[in-house]
């Protein structure tokens, strides 16, 4: 009896479950096809797509117009030497020149041949009288003279005034080491210069210049013994100067006799009488 009941019962499920799959099966198949719809608006421009492969050549264009000239470019490199050109027309004649005069020119060349000669040997005698008989020594500007003639620092002034020149002023080194070098092959130990006191003081003391009286600027030669004791300042009893053999500058008192150097211009021992005097009172002091 059970059996059958459960047997009726799954007969009524299944005929249920086989009506609910028929209504969905028919409620999924598509209706008829309606009719067309009306026209949309025009949509937004797209995106630009990727560029496409190049086409082919188009056909040449016509030639354009002439440009105007540009700007000249930089000049190039110099180019070879070209040839010789052809000769030009052959000019006129000029005119006549004046007869010239008939020349010995032999006897000419040998006037002037001796000449120069003579000048050469006058060369040598006034070098032989300037360095042995004078034992001048000199610069391109000056000649310096040593008076070996003892005399006051005044006396020696005017004796080289007298000259033609003055008592010698070393304003540089090298003209300090010629006259010191001078002074020692001589035997000396120290002579006048042109270095004097320019006023001294109720103290005592006062300052140096020239015999040109220019100041002392730029060189000063002073020995180590004057610069400890007295600062380079004159005294009255010693307001000159000597130059030793040493190259170095001296206190001494102007009163003392001692020998001299003098030195001269060039340009004024060319000149005239006054020139001629000095050289003879230069060979007299060497004599002396």
């Amino acid at each position: 009896m059970m059996r059958l009941l459960e047997l009726f019962v799954f007969a009524a499920v299944f005929n249920y479950i086989s009506a609910a799959t028929e209504v969905c099966t028919n409620s999924l198949l598509p209706g008829a096809k309606g009719d067309q719809g009306e026209t949309g608006e025009e949509g937004d421009q797209g995106r630009l797509g990727k560029n496409g492969p190049s086409g082919p050549s188009g056909v040449p264009g016509e030639e354009g117009l002439k440009g105007g000239a540009g700007q000249a470019g930089k000049m190039g490199p110099i180019g070879d030497k070209g040839d010789r050109g052809d000769a030009g027309l052959e000019g006129p004649d000029g005119l006549k020149g004046k007869p010239g005069t008939t020349c010995d020119c032999g006897r000419y060349r040998k006037v002037v041949g001796q000449l120069d000669v003579n000048v050469g040997k006058l060369r040598n005698a006034v070098k032989f009288v300037k360095k042995v008989l004078l034992g001048l020594k000199e610069t391109e500007e000056r000649y310096y003279l040593l008076v070996k003639e003892p005399k006051r620092f005044r006396e020696a002034s005017v004796n080289c005034k007298l000259r033609g020149g003055s008592l010698a002023m070393p304003k540089t080194s090298n003209i300090n080491g010629l006259m010191a070098d001078y002074i020692s092959k001589a035997g000396l130990t120290g002579v006048y210069i042109g270095v004097q006191a320019q006023s001294v003081d109720t103290n005592g003391t006062g300052s140096y210049l020239y015999t040109d009286s220019s100041p002392l600027q730029g060189f000063a030669a002073w020995s180590q013994e004057v610069v400890l004791n007295s600062t380079v300042s004159p005294t009255t009893n010693s307001s000159c100067v000597e130059l030793l053999s040493t190259g170095m500058w001296a206190h001494v008192e102007c009163e003392a006799t001692m020998f001299f150097i003098c030195e001269f211009t060039k340009k004024s021992r060319r000149g005239g009488g006054g020139g001629r005097g000095g050289r003879g009172n230069l060979q007299g002091s060497v004599a002396s």
